[in-house]
């Protein structure tokens, strides 16, 4: 296989990062979700709070009143004021810059915008029901009651998607945005993992 990158979208509770780290495994290739792209922005010289507060939410009171210098591999961005938009790309220069190492699978970011043009990117959405969502989110001990775990993964869900339209000017969770989607209440992990490792690999 040529160098390629799985970027996979989902709804929260819906097992995106569970995937994300079992095809990974599989392929012997990195994982990023949002602490391991931080910690990567962090070794580029960015700031790696800053990439945590702005965390797939869509511009808000970041706007205007940070400010932080990048390191010297980011010289043409140094030192300046923080925009929301000047935030997204600096996450998308991140993006970029761990593709070009090789190989990788890259949960959410907007990554399946930021590597739109790559030859070897698979982008893959999982959804599931709310209601088998909400009782994933309890088993996970992330809420203490199916209500909480509702509230919760709607407000979730509300972020990624204004975050996502904002700065790509399409769908999130839009089927024809994918290469595949996948429901997992109906198709279980282990059983979209060989489909994916098929798309990748064009057996």
């Amino acid at each position: 296989m040529n160098d390629f990158i799985i970027v996979i979208g989902r709804q929260y509770g819906a097992g995106g990062r569970r995937l994300g780290k079992k095809l990974a495994e599989v392929l012997d290739v990195p994982y990023y979700d949002k602490e391991l792209l931080s910690e990567a922005a962090d070794s580029l010289g960015f700031s790696k709070e800053l990439f945590q507060k702005a965390d797939e939410r869509k511009p808000s009171v970041l706007r205007s009143f940070l400010s932080f210098n990048y390191g010297s591999t980011s010289a043409a961005f140094s030192s300046y004021t923080l925009s929301d938009d000047n935030l997204y790309c600096a996450q998308c220069k991140v993006i970029r810059s761990i593709c070009e190492k090789g190989s990788c699978v890259i949960v959410g970011r907007t990554a399946d915008y930021v590597m739109r043009d790559h030859p070897g990117m698979l982008s893959v959405f999982i959804h599931a029901p709310e209601e088998l969502r909400a009782r994933a989110v309890v088993e996970r001990g992330e809420a203490v009651s199916d209500d909480e775990a509702l509230e919760k993964l709607r407000k979730c869900d509300r972020e990624r998607e204004s975050y996502y339209n904002y700065f790509t000017n399409r769908h999130w969770g839009k089927a024809d945005n994918y290469d595949l989607t996948f429901n997992s209440a109906r198709l279980p992990l282990d059983s979209i993992l060989p489909i994916i490792l098929k798309a990748v690999r064009r057996d």
